[in-house]
């Protein structure tokens, strides 16, 4: 089984007897259900922007919330901004985090919520993966493209992406019936539109694959931007009335998948 020490992710820790709470009238998905797996989640900013996505892991009387390292003391900063009075605790644990997928499964190890394929993640102060196979980052990736996984700073821009057009409710990474939260009223409104006019898609990519962050052009017109680029597909965040036919980023021609 592959498995990669994902040296990117920080582990905060939340207790207090307000903590989940707190977190349910905040984060986009409903954190009740803590007791029965790992909760993928995301903070908006009040004009329904995202700012920050996570995973919230239930351990006993405190929750683990795992974050890319380079928001987590933004997202610190954003929890203590939106805590008050509350009974609410925030500290950087020492956990590592281990992304593991394949077949069967790991002790100790929460399944990754967004998807069967993403495998499992790991959380200890040493990982027991030496007897795993090693992973690469660039195979995590390609099992990202292959099944249409926005990552936090990537594809997932803060205070520019919208997150249903990042697929979050095909995450399973959004409750439309947890009632309000940050930002809950403008993605409602999305929700509930017959039809999103811009998303992200897989595209197929022939020839050489631009940076993460290429324009894409369709007919010399902007049509949207070339994310993450793996084994010659990649993600691409596009407006769908631009993105009929054959577009170009870079000196690649892609085409929607």
């Amino acid at each position: 089984m592959p498995a990669l020490l994902a040296e990117d992710r920080t582990v905060l820790r939340l207790g207090g007897a307000d903590a989940r709470k707190f977190l349910q009238d905040l984060v986009t998905n409903d954190v009740s259900t803590l007791a029965e797996g790992p909760v993928y989640a995301a903070i908006l900013s009040p004009q329904g922007k995202y700012l920050f996505d996570f995973f919230l892991v239930d351990d006993g009387e405190t929750v683990l919330l795992d974050v890319v390292a380079d928001r987590a003391p933004d997202l610190a900063k954003r929890l203590a901004l939106y805590r008050l009075r509350a009974d609410v605790t925030v500290e950087e644990t020492s956990l590592r985090v281990a992304l593991i997928w394949g077949e069967a499964p790991i002790p100790g190890a929460v399944p990754d919520p967004r998807h069967p394929a993403l495998g499992a993640r790991l959380y200890a102060e040493a990982p027991a993966i030496g007897d795993l196979q090693a992973g690469a980052r660039a195979d995590y990736d390609a099992l990202r493209v292959t099944h249409l996984v926005p990552e936090t700073g990537v594809e997932l821009q803060p205070d520019a992406t919208y997150i249903l057009e990042a697929g979050f409710d095909r995450l399973h990474g959004v409750d439309f019936r947890k009632g309000c939260y940050v930002g809950q009223e403008v993605t409602a409104r999305m929700h509930h539109k017959t039809e999103l006019k811009k998303g992200l898609v897989r595209v197929a990519v022939e020839g050489p694959a631009p940076p993460p962050g290429t324009e894409v052009t369709a007919d010399g017109r902007a049509a949207g931007t070339l994310f993450t680029t793996a084994d010659g597909t990649g993600l691409a965040h596009l407006r769908f009335d631009r993105a009929t036919g054959e577009m170009q980023a870079g000196a690649a021609t892609l085409r929607r998948l």
